[in-house]
């Protein structure tokens, strides 16, 4: 995996890289903020990058802020590397957008151990970004209903491509994948069941005479 390492001092660049090749990395650097910003935005950028607070251009946060702001499906691990070390300087470093917080001097074993658990979420991001793709074009051909439909103004069947007349339910579930379950609204309760219901009522109590 690239990670990039933007420091302006230059000795700390060169310690925290030959840590990081040590560890089968691939190291980019940049010596101030304006050049990390512009490495994390090209092609191929790398997936991680370490900040130092204060750089020349822009500041850590603030490049972290910056990439935040743009929309990405897979948006790079973000970590932020400072001599400060308060609570409130942890605060401010996550809420510029940074993903983790490392304070200088850094031991190799933490910094591996931070790096691990960049990996490992920029890995499930990325699956979750392939499951995404994979599924895009199946959610690009669901068949959808458009345009005038033709339909029958008084038993509401509807003219399908073939010009065949069918029941409105069998066509939207053959054209959308969506199913019905019948009910009875109040108005036809009313309309046609309660009337049928007094109809067969009264059948029942008619007394037929036989025939003499």
């Amino acid at each position: 995996m690239k990670i990039l390492i933007a420091d302006d001092d230059r000795a700390s660049r060169k310690a925290l890289g030959a840590i990081l090749e040590m560890f089968g990395f691939e190291v980019v650097e940049a010596e101030d903020g304006s050049r990390a910003l512009a490495l994390l935005l090209e092609a191929g950028a790398p997936q991680m990058a370490i900040l130092d607070w204060m750089m020349p251009g822009l500041s850590g946060p603030e490049v972290c802020e910056q990439i935040r702001a743009l929309p990405t499906e897979r948006p790079p691990y973000l970590i932020m590397l400072t001599m400060r070390d308060t609570k409130e300087d942890l605060v401010a470093a996550l809420g510029a957008g940074a993903d983790d917080y490392l304070a200088k001097p850094c031991e190799p074993t933490e910094l591996q151990a931070r790096v691990g658990v960049g990996q490992r979420l920029l890995s499930l991001q990325g699956s979750l970004a392939d499951h995404v793709d994979q599924l895009q074009p199946a959610l690009d051909q669901v068949r959808t209903l458009r345009g005038i439909l033709p339909i029958c103004s008084y038993c509401k069947k509807i003219r399908n491509d073939q010009r065949y007349w069918e029941q409105l339910e069998h066509y939207i579930s053959e054209n959308t994948g969506a199913t019905f379950s019948h009910g009875i609204c109040p108005d036809c309760r009313e309309r046609h069941v309660l009337p049928e219901l007094e109809a067969m009522r009264k059948s029942r109590n008619v007394r037929i005479e036989p025939l003499s």
